[in-house]
């Protein structure tokens, strides 16, 4: 309770560690919470929503990956595991979070969640350099022809700001950009041939570089996002398969 989120680990040497992956958690307690009509789901969530939002992000709305907490609540450790550094911007990470508090924001219509949810969107459109909108596996990696990109960073980011444009009066830009994530990732350049990449949608996503885990290679979260925002899209535009 003096800590106010959920834990998420239990390895390493952490006292309480929180990643900023736990936000994707929380439609499990709202939809606990609508179905069992027992708001302490809610309660949970949006406690550990507005703690991560305290924590976890640094003034220019970037995130860090983990942060450990003291028993009474005070912050141990800052770090980023699955990143370059410590205080470098992972790049699933910050789309986690955009996601994360788009969807909060739709659970509570608390207007602390949307503005939160639009600085870090805006932070991901200004800082993500890429020609495609497809971000290198962290924003601070060094960039040569090598540096993979994390297909799965940008699946996630453009299903939440698909939502995220619906919510807000400018959200043109927002759709625009999940458009021009959308069209790069159904490119020959991610889009796998049927029957190649292990049976796979998406090729090229990141898991963690750092500890030589899963790099440039498929992971189901890119095609889950992927399969979402393309559905959220569809809907959005009125677009049925039956007319493609």
């Amino acid at each position: 309770d003096s800590i106010g989120a959920i834990r998420s680990w239990d390895f390493g040497t952490w006292n309480f560690p929180v990643i900023i992956d736990n936000m994707m958690n929380l439609d499990l307690l709202f939809n606990v919470a609508k179905a069992t009509g027992d708001s302490k789901y809610k309660d949970i969530a949006i406690k550990h929503a507005m703690t991560t939002m305290h924590n976890h992000f640094r003034p220019d709305y970037t995130c860090w990956h983990v942060i450990s907490y003291n028993n009474d609540g005070t912050v141990e450790r800052k770090q980023t595991h699955q990143g370059k550094n410590d205080d470098s911007s992972w790049a699933r990470g910050q789309a986690w979070a955009v996601y994360g508090y788009t969807a909060c924001y739709r659970e509570t219509n608390d207007s602390t969640f949307l503005n939160f949810a639009v600085k870090v969107a805006d932070m991901i459109m200004d800082r993500v350099k890429t020609d495609d909108a497809i971000p290198y596996w962290d924003y601070n990696a060094p960039v040569t022809e090598e540096t993979p990109r994390d297909a799965s960073a940008a699946s996630v980011t453009a299903s939440a700001l698909i939502e995220l444009s619906t919510m807000v009066p400018d959200g043109k830009k927002y759709l625009d950009y999940a458009e021009k994530i959308l069209k790069r990732l159904s490119s020959d350049a991610y889009l796998a041939k049927v029957g190649d990449n292990q049976g796979f949608i998406l090729m090229h996503s990141v898991g963690s570089l750092p500890n030589g885990s899963e790099i440039d290679t498929p992971l189901n979260y890119a095609d889950y996002y992927y399969l979402e925002a393309l559905k959220r899209f569809m809907d959005l535009k009125g677009i049925n398969y039956k007319n493609i």
